[in-house]
């Protein structure tokens, strides 16, 4: 039986494993190689890892981890999960597995406005977050596909960085095209544009359904509720990185940084449990 399970191997999911190994729990890490970031050519604003492709930080990670004996990490995907008196239950390829502790780190899904030729660019020239992608536009011109009412606080955050940010209803664009230097959009009237990049608003939801299966609770975000350690409402199940948050927040934080410290978080609240007398 292992003290910990850990579902998810980003940000949050390594950094999770990394400090319960420090601690010497028994820790299993299991990553279904399915990532939000996966298109993601470069990660920003990431102290000392500014730049760095996403998939080149989870191998790090992993390389760090194996300084760690009690930290143990298998490439599969779950099938399904339940909570017990004693802890958890976690079926991989009909091999059922048990720890007195979960952490779900599955993240999220993004599902983009259905415009013709936006998918190609995900990740790349169109985002979501101006904090990971705005800088790279710098000087040129931006769009935001963006009907609703934070357009314009995002256009405001990007107006410093951008040489013009324009704000379109995605409804009025027929398609998005690659060009040299950035996006070639073809609008409903007949008209182009040409800009070095786009944001976009793409609904977001759980990667996988094991949150659900736990009969955890959710914010009107669609997040899942959890106290700022990452524990949710069920005992012993805990939940880091973008398909949490607390309170306090008003939705899902989507940056490394915030991850990781998610990720961090809920161990340290495993640790102190495990630690606590019984």
């Amino acid at each position: 039986m292992y003290e910990a399970i850990i579902i998810g191997a980003g940000p949050a999911g390594l950094q999770a494993a990394l400090t319960l190994g420090r601690m010497h729990r028994r820790t299993l890490l299991l990553d279904s190689g399915e990532y939000r970031n996966a298109t993601v050519d470069h990660a920003h604003n990431l102290l000392g890892n500014d730049g760095v492709a996403p998939a080149d930080l989870r191998a790090r990670g992993r390389e760090e981890l194996a300084a760690y004996a009690t930290v143990e990490i298998r490439d599969t995907a779950v099938s399904s999960v339940a909570a017990d008196p004693d802890g958890v239950r976690v079926d991989v390829d009909g091999e059922i597995l048990r720890a007195e502790y979960l952490v779900l780190a599955t993240g999220l899904a993004d599902d983009l406005p259905p415009i013709p030729g936006l998918a190609e660019h995900w990740g790349r020239r169109v985002a979501n977050c101006p904090f990971c992608h705005g800088h790279e536009f710098a000087g040129r011109p931006v769009a935001v596909l963006n009907a609703s009412p934070h357009a314009a606080k995002l256009r405001g955050m990007l107006e410093p960085v951008a040489s013009e940010v324009v704000v379109l209803d995605p409804a009025r664009v027929l398609r998005v095209d690659g060009a040299d230097e950035g996006l070639h959009l073809t609008l409903e009237d007949g008209s182009t544009l040409e800009v070095a990049g786009a944001f976009v608003a793409p609904v977001s939801r759980q990667r996988a359904p094991f949150a659900e299966q736990l009969g955890v609770a959710f914010q009107e975000s669609g997040a899942v509720r959890v106290d700022p350690f990452g524990r949710t409402s069920v005992e012993r199940i805990l939940a880091a990185g973008d398909m949490a948050h607390a309170d306090h927040f008003p939705g899902s934080m989507a940056t490394l940084a915030a991850a990781i410290a998610a990720g961090q978080l809920a161990a340290v609240a495993i640790v102190q449990e495990l630690a606590a007398p019984r």
